[in-house]
């Protein structure tokens, strides 16, 4: 089956682009590497510039989550009902090394995302609700905050049981302490607002909140941070995508440590950490996987 790509290589200010194509025996060809704006004149050029190619079959456009410099691209597309698959950086990186790719170029690395797609089956990404995109900027914010507020506790305490710290100093961090928590005060009624503004996204949060243990803004940690789950199929790739997948340790008669690789989401780890150790001491069936 006939296939088209465009493997876009993405940089804060630039947009690498290759166009490839592969006919029904898998043979591929790739044109010359094109550079666009990472803006919207460039986007538009983009556009114009792959209507210009010869596409005579499905055209996917093949990415890799780069920061948030992907963003504004990646909705633009969408917007424009472009087939994207956006891919994450870990899953590039090895399929590269698989092709013993010597060079590093972005040229070189926008034709190994095309190559990709033309070879593989891509999910396509799926553009999060307006909701959706507060709720992750909203919840990652009150994380930061707490955060902050953790950090200035810990120095405020050093101050105090250092010798001869000035008044001044100990009055300053009380000032940003209080400020701090004024605004984690202000995230949760946003985040409360947020949700209530949709009742049957509310009423579903309100059901996962009347678990023992589970706070509210661990659950709107995990649903924004997994777009209310709109790609996850089953359990372990959850568990892989929030890096709590086991990994093994051992070879011939060696058996190393086993541990959770930690390869994924860290927002939802840290989220779940509480929860998990208050579900592990007070909850009699998840005692019996406590691992001592």
């Amino acid at each position: 089956m006939e296939k088209h790509c465009v493997g876009i290589d993405v940089s804060m200010d630039f947009l690498d682009c290759c166009f490839g194509t592969s006919d029904s025996f898998q043979n591929q060809k790739f044109g010359k590497s094109k550079k666009f704006g990472n803006n919207q004149e460039g986007f538009k050029e983009l556009l114009k510039w792959t209507n210009q190619q010869k596409v005579s079959a499905e055209l996917i456009f093949v990415m890799e989550a780069t920061g948030v410099y992907y963003e504004h691209l990646a909705y633009f597309l969408s917007e424009h009902e472009c087939n994207l698959s956006v891919l994450l950086p870990n899953m590039v990186k090895h399929y590269s090394k698989s092709l013993n790719v010597k060079t590093k170029t972005d040229q070189k690395d926008s034709e190994v995302l095309c190559k990709l797609g033309l070879e593989r089956k891509l999910r396509n990404w799926n553009m999060p609700t307006k909701i959706m995109r507060n709720l992750k900027f909203f919840s990652r914010e009150y994380r930061e905050v707490k955060y902050k507020i953790n950090q200035i506790k810990n120095q405020l305490h050093a101050r105090q049981h250092s010798h001869g710290c000035p008044s001044s100093t100990e009055k300053r961090m009380r000032k940003q302490l209080a400020l701090l928590e004024t605004q984690v005060v202000e995230i949760e009624a946003e985040l409360r607002v947020l949700v209530m503004s949709d009742s049957e996204f509310y009423e579903k949060i309100q059901k996962v909140c009347s678990i023992p243990g589970v706070s509210f803004i661990t659950v709107i940690c995990i649903v924004a941070e997994t777009n209310a789950f709109a790609l996850i199929t089953n359990t372990r790739q959850l568990a892989s995508y929030a890096g709590l997948d086991i990994q093994q340790n051992q070879s011939g008669n060696r058996i190393g440590k086993t541990r959770i690789s930690k390869k994924g989401n860290s927002f939802i780890r840290y989220a779940l950490y509480m929860p998990a150790l208050c579900a592990s001491r007070f909850n009699p069936i998840m005692k019996d996987f406590i691992i001592i």
